[in-house]
């Protein structure tokens, strides 16, 4: 007699809710993690609250959280990202198990980014995106890097003079975060939960986060690449928004804020979209199947998990 496999079966695929459907994304510290059947709870001093794992798109476990196997076995089997952060979750230390179980897209961005001319058209693409009043469907890489500059210099200064402040640049030293003035401490909060967000966005897709088009040789270089898009749009205006505010605490109203600002503008669902238009353009979008394909020499595949013999072979 078989032994069975200790532990509960993972979720099947199909049963889990799609990342455009999900909550963006929940931060805790100074609390315990635990498991209560398909929900994860969260214990603090208040009390405890129960949390459905499936609907939540990343977990951000911040300083003082402890959190249990079980409780990670729910979020990895769920789909749902961990990530551990630093106070007041400004510093992403590292993640947990992605949603998808496909590599296609992985593929695609491996392939476009290896190639100079595809990796130059997914730049132009993105650049478009966020300037689509200018053309630069002939511009070089040098020119884009010009043009973005000029763009968002000028941003800057027109989103901080709708709030009545004078903006001096962008100025922070990643070891001192208080040292700052308020704008750019709230700069920093708003880009470092857009950067999460997306981060949680294109490991949920099964991307790489290195590879980036624009943004290179960093870990989290397409992050930057894709947070691009949003941040005039999103977390520029929010930072701006707190520090006009008088806020006594910039990083906490700036995470609230941006939490507001990232359902408003359905963020999680324009990601996938945006990095399925920049990767497989022409592609509809296919249900997430947990196949493992066999490759063969001349780009045929073959359904792993079979002893073929060569008649059983699809070619």
């Amino acid at each position: 007699m078989i032994k069975p496999i200790p532990g509960m079966p993972p979720a099947d695929v199909q049963d889990l809710a799609r990342l455009t459907d999900r909550v963006s994304f929940l931060y805790v510290e100074r609390a315990v993690v635990h498991r209560d059947s398909n929900a994860i709870t969260v214990s603090m001093q208040k009390g405890t609250v129960h949390v459905p794992a499936a609907m939540i798109s990343v977990v951000i476990l911040g300083p003082g959280t402890s959190i249990t196997h079980q409780a990670m076995v729910l979020l990895a089997d769920s789909g749902t990202s961990s990530i551990w952060a630093g106070e007041e979750g400004v510093r992403y230390y590292a993640h947990g198990r992605p949603l998808s179980r496909s590599s296609r897209l992985l593929e695609a961005q491996t392939h476009a980014v290896t190639n100079r001319n595809s990796r130059l058209a997914v730049a132009r693409q993105m650049y478009a995106m966020r300037f689509p009043d200018d053309d630069a469907a002939s511009a070089t890489m040098q020119q884009l890097r010009g043009k973005e500059g000029a763009r968002v210099r000028r941003l800057y200064r027109e989103h901080a003079r709708e709030h009545g402040l004078t903006w001096k640049g962008r100025q922070y030293d990643v070891a001192d975060f208080e040292a700052s003035d308020e704008m750019n401490m709230a700069l920093s909060a708003a880009t470092t939960c857009l950067y999460g967000i997306v981060h949680a966005a294109i490991v949920a897709l099964g991307c790489s986060p290195a590879l980036g088009f624009v943004h290179t040789g960093h870990d989290r270089s397409f992050v930057f690449d894709i947070a691009d898009l949003y941040k005039m749009e999103v977390a520029v205006p929010v930072a701006f928004a707190v520090a006009a505010s008088g806020s006594e605490d910039i990083p906490a109203d700036t995470r609230r804020a941006m939490r507001d600002a990232i359902h408003r503008h359905r963020l999680l669902e324009r990601c996938v979209k945006d990095i399925r238009r920049l990767l497989v353009p022409d592609e509809p979008e296919e249900l997430d199947v947990d196949i493992t394909y066999l490759w063969d020499a001349d780009d045929r595949l073959a359904v792993g998990g079979i002893n073929h013999s060569l008649e059983d072979l699809p070619w």
